[in-house]
């Protein structure tokens, strides 16, 4: 059987900073009420594009791997904050790679979105479609923030991971995958602003207003994380004790601390970064691993569990085993361009273009779309 070994993977974090000081500046909290409630600290923003945040990730994926960019034969974007949506952000990661044999293809599902791309990705590539792939997770959910809403903009950063895969004839990669989503309670998670829908209302760039439900979001997505983690071990004939690691979605610390609770796995055997970049929705799962690696944590063999769940809503959970290399083949000296401004500055600049008394605001509101 032709499996699908992760081989390399990298990250890129933009360097601006935004700690929850600086979000009190301007949003009626402090730094306790934060962190009691969500266990965030800070969190990035990017002076760039996604696409270049992603580029960046996926050349130090490929250098990790020892793979050349034409050797690719797939690129997968899994974000909900695309550049673009046409063309595709995949294609201009491929574009700026030189990877002229990909084929390139965008996927949202929200926070899920690079699970769901893992889970296709090795699809693929057990099925003879493709022989390699690289995968990202990567958000630039600063630009489309309602930073007037203290519910929402607190919880949220920007970044960027990736991973390649290779076809493999030793068992490693992902073991197994469960996806679902929870319709029925998709409004309670919504981004009046985004989208075709929001056309020819008034709206200007980057206006949005968040539907968001903090309490039952919070019992859905530990339900759904807790199940999935259950389902996938089970079907993979595996027990808790077994797994080495877990590298869930950050979107909360009492998220992910229920989730271990009901999945009867210790909180010493769970990655944490929710504390230094909050919650990147897709590029939170990506972004831990590659962190995981780096600090130690992953081990030749070692099974990981990565929960997730998100706008939609979907939810996930996978089961991956590590090969036998946990350290990169090569470095790449690809960076972003140099960052001059602080992140409130940054931060300050979106505020500013934003016109939440205006017609975009009258427009948003009577924007609700379908249930």
């Amino acid at each position: 059987m032709t499996h699908a070994a992760i081989t390399g993977w990298g990250k890129c974090m933009p360097p601006a900073v935004l700690s929850n000081e600086d979000l009190s500046t301007f949003l009626e909290t402090t730094d306790e009420w934060i962190t009691t409630r969500t266990g965030m600290k800070e969190r990035r923003i990017s002076h760039v594009t996604g696409v270049e945040l992603a580029t960046v990730a996926a050349a130090r994926a490929l250098a990790c791997a020892g793979l050349e960019a034409a050797d690719v034969d797939l690129i997968i974007y899994g974000s909900c904050s695309g550049t673009e949506t046409v063309p595709n952000s995949a294609s201009g990661v491929q574009l700026a790679l030189g990877a002229a044999n990909a084929g390139a293809m965008d996927l949202n599902t929200a926070c899920t979105s690079f699970l769901y791309a893992l889970t296709t990705a090795t699809a693929m590539i057990r099925s003879g479609a493709i022989r390699s792939a690289v995968v990202i997770g990567v958000e630039l959910i600063s630009t489309c923030m309602d930073w007037s809403n203290r519910n929402v903009a607190v919880l949220f950063g920007d970044g960027a991971a990736a991973v390649v895969l290779q076809a493999s004839d030793q068992e490693e990669g992902l073991l197994g995958s469960v996806l679902g989503c929870d319709a029925e309670a998709r409004h309670i998670l919504r981004v009046r602003g985004m989208g075709c829908g929001y056309a020819g209302r008034g709206i200007n760039l980057g206006d949005t207003l968040w539907d968001f439900d903090g309490q039952e979001i919070f019992k859905r997505a530990v339900k759904a994380m807790s199940a999935a983690s259950e389902r996938v071990l089970r079907e993979a004939g595996v027990m808790a004790e077994q797994v080495d690691l877990v590298v869930p979605h950050q979107a909360n610390l009492r998220i992910i601390e229920s989730v271990a609770k009901y999945a009867f796995i210790p909180m010493e055997k769970v990655f944490l970064t929710v504390r230094r970049y909050a919650n990147m929705s897709a590029a939170t799962v990506p972004v831990a691993l590659v962190e995981a690696l780096e600090a130690g944590r992953v081990k030749p063999g070692a099974l990981i569990l990565m929960p997730a769940f998100g706008g939609g809503l979907t939810w996930c959970a996978h089961l991956v085993k590590w090969g036998q290399r946990t350290t990169p083949l090569a470095v790449s000296d690809r960076e972003l361009a140099p960052c001059t401004q602080t992140a409130l500055e940054l931060v300050n600049a979106i505020r500013a273009r934003q016109d939440p008394h205006g017609a975009s605001a009258a427009g948003l509101a009577g924007a609700t779309g379908s249930r």
